[in-house]
């Protein structure tokens, strides 16, 4: 993969900013051809530097409960665990995380109960679970998918 450059950079800001925002008008911007940024973005996008996505809203689709779940597995079964978690609609993100948990989902649901039924039916019948920590979102402060300055 190619380093980024601070032209890389500022085209990345100008998506964040508004993934709308036309070629021509950060060629303008940056003050190159429109053919240079369309390479740059066709570039950075096939090294996989970003993805264009819809971030949606989950309280706008009907999803009230966030909550981010710690679990501690058995030795031997992280990955696995991780791999069929990862196939559960309700959640969004797994990770590998040093520290209390093994690891953390963050999972969304249109109510408390379906959040029980996923802890007390899907969970608990993941063999290799020993332990888990649901912690539910009360307020959300700041969701951003933003990492370039």
């Amino acid at each position: 993969m190619a380093k980024l450059d601070k032209k890389d950079l500022i085209i990345l800001s100008h998506l964040q900013k508004n993934s709308k925002v036309s070629y021509s008008e950060i060629a303008r911007l940056l003050n190159v051809s429109e053919g240079t940024v369309r390479t740059r973005i066709n570039r950075m996008l096939k090294e996989g530097v970003f993805e264009f996505v819809i971030h949606t809203n989950p309280n706008k689709i009907g999803l009230d409960v966030q909550a981010i779940i710690g679990i501690s597995t058995k030795l031997g079964k992280h990955e696995e665990i991780a791999t069929e978690l990862k196939t559960y609609s309700e959640v969004r993100f797994v990770g590998a995380f040093s520290g209390t948990h093994d690891i953390i989902i963050q999972a969304y649901f249109k109510n408390n109960e379906e959040l029980m039924n996923f802890v007390n039916k899907k969970l608990a019948n993941i063999d290799g679970i020993e332990s888990e920590e649901v912690n539910v979102e009360l307020k959300q402060y700041k969701d951003s998918f933003s990492y370039v300055p």
